[in-house]
């Protein structure tokens, strides 16, 4: 059953999957990438802009500048004449991720002995999650978070063939993947404080020698801090006008001019992103969330039963613990090791809510936030067989997850993309270059580089009016109507079909009408009313619509 759930999750990446969960799968790497490295128009967010960096380049050089320097390369190469195009450009990335995903597997695998979970239970529970055939196939930093996660989860459990317990001897890693999983997300230090203590307890406990001790924390601490020189370099050397040749003029100065000017170039990514993130100003303009929304509604969603069978074990553990603490003091003896000692549920359990925690401090709370704790979870509901008694609907909660987000939401917007770049990139009839003007309106931001229109071409115009109102869009939309003169000038206009409506009080009329289905905007919503009619097919669908040059 698993290797058939680890096929659907290859089959599925490579199908490919339709669903857009969030313009982050997006905007924080294969976009840039492809407008780096293969020279296409593309949006550079706001996160990338070297005025203020707040993403480190070296993981999107890694996963998405990888692979499209690889189909760059054999295209050049003539191996493939036309290896560049809108799927290539966004399954190569993809399958990346999804090649890298069964580092969650290969956790499971190692971890589940140690931990006392039931291994095929467990490798099924993770492989038939949606969360693992959804998110952890797209492009997110989130996805790597929870990779470097896991990784750090296997070096600090480690056990003798025998079953006793023995102190992890790969400190030297653990530096490097606690360092990089900061510079991917500094929200990785709430993942990896767990994983850290405990590590820390085990040496402790294990070594009589205070002299191993040391040297096991100066380990991590001294490759942490190369890793952390590595990721500042090629952030400076991209985000800053820094060469080779200006760090060798720099060098021929002054000690103390070239530290001032070394200092003014630096660019450390993950304070920047802390310094943004810190302000409750900068955290409303993405959308504010109480703060309980982790816990009540966002591990819900993502696991399901799961998650409210972890929150009823905390419970009862707690209250379990706070008894023994009361005994254990009655009889003046220490606080029982809970770190150490228990290798089993407890400490999973803090492996699980301690990271929630820290998250939900935090306003801006999104459900993707939470995937990486996928593991810990799995490994708890199959420690005692929790959740083979709602085996059904576990599958009936991943069925309509995967459903809901890998093709529904806002699922028509990616094949939309593709059907234009085959218009664009179409034969033209005569020698005159056409012109197109794209008009998205209420869907996600539309990654441009699915396009593939390179920077030099001129002719084609990406208009995006996000969520904008009704008179806005109206204006906008004569506007271009009024402007529509040449010949050869193709003016689309991409809209949901629940704002479908909207369009017909404009005062201009389509010659073209082309529905993509399914697509559901959470954020213009399809009426009830006319779901149940039989026009239920236009309130879960996404229009083309050309316009008619007759204006």
């Amino acid at each position: 059953l698993w290797a058939l759930l680890a096929a659907l999750r290859a089959a599925w990446c490579l199908l490919p999957q339709s669903g857009y969960l969030h313009p982050d799968e997006f905007f924080q790497a294969p976009e840039v990438m492809a407008g780096d490295i293969l020279n296409l128009q593309v949006y550079y967010p706001w996160e990338f802009l070297s005025s203020f960096p707040c993403r480190t380049v070296v993981f999107p050089l890694m996963t998405s500048g990888v692979t499209y320097w690889a189909i760059k390369s054999l295209q050049q190469l003539d191996i493939c004449s036309s290896c560049i195009n809108s799927y290539t450009l966004l399954v190569s990335p993809r399958l990346l991720f999804t090649i890298f995903s069964f580092i969650l597997d290969y956790s499971v695998y190692r971890l589940a002995p140690f931990w006392e979970a039931d291994l095929w239970k467990a490798l099924v529970l993770l492989a038939g999650s949606y969360v693992t055939l959804v998110f952890y196939t797209r492009t997110f930093t989130n996805t790597l978070e929870g990779l470097l996660f896991a990784l750090l989860m296997v070096l600090v459990s480690s056990r003798k063939s025998n079953g006793s317990s023995v102190e992890p001897t790969s400190s030297p890693l653990i530096g490097v993947i606690t360092t990089a999983g900061f510079f991917n997300r500094p929200t990785f230090l709430a993942f990896a404080l767990m994983p850290l203590l405990y590590w820390a307890g085990l040496i402790v406990h294990s070594q009589k020698s205070i002299k191993t001790v040391i040297n096991h924390f100066l380990k991590l601490i001294l490759c942490a801090c190369f890793t952390a020189i590595v990721f500042i370099t090629a952030d400076t050397f991209y985000f800053t006008s820094m060469s080779l040749d200006t760090l060798y003029s720099i060098n021929k100065g002054s000690l103390f001019n070239v530290i001032a000017q070394l200092h003014e170039k630096m660019v450390v990514t993950p304070f920047n992103f802390l310094s943004y993130n810190l302000n409750p100003h900068n955290l409303a303009l993405h959308g504010s969330h109480p703060r309980v929304t982790h816990f009540t509604v966002n591990g819900a969603m993502l696991f399901g039963i799961l998650h409210i069978l972890a929150i009823g074990a905390g419970f009862k553990m707690l209250k379990k613990y706070v008894h023994q603490l009361i005994r254990v003091r009655s009889r003046y003896r220490g606080f029982p090791g809970l770190l150490v000692h228990s290798e089993g549920n407890p400490t999973l359990l803090l492996f699980y809510f301690v990271p929630l925690a820290f998250l939900s401090l935090f306003s801006h709370q999104e459900p993707r936030f939470l995937i990486p704790l996928i593991l810990p979870l799995v490994l708890f509901s199959t420690s005692q067989n929790r959740a083979v008694k709602w085996k059904y609907l576990i599958i009936i909660f991943n069925l309509l997850g995967a459903f809901l987000f890998g093709c529904l939401h806002q699922g028509g917007l990616i094949p939309c993309l593709f059907r234009l770049e085959q218009l664009i990139h179409s034969p033209a009839p005569s020698n005159h270059p056409r012109h197109y003007t794209l008009l998205f309106a209420h869907t996600y931001m539309p990654p441009r580089f699915l396009l593939h229109i390179k920077k030099t071409d001129v002719h084609v115009e990406v208009i995006d009016m996000a969520g904008s109102g009704e008179e806005t869009l109206c204006q906008t939309i004569e506007q271009q109507a009024s402007n529509f003169t040449c010949s050869d000038c193709h003016i689309f206009v991409i809209i949901p079909g629940t704002v479908r409506g909207t369009i017909t009080k404009c005062g201009v009329s389509f010659k073209n009408e082309t529905l993509i289905f399914p697509h559901l905007s959470m954020e213009d919503p399809p009426q009830m009313p006319i779901l149940s009619s039989g026009n239920w097919r236009s309130q879960l669908g996404l229009y083309i619509l050309q316009l008619h040059r007759d204006q």
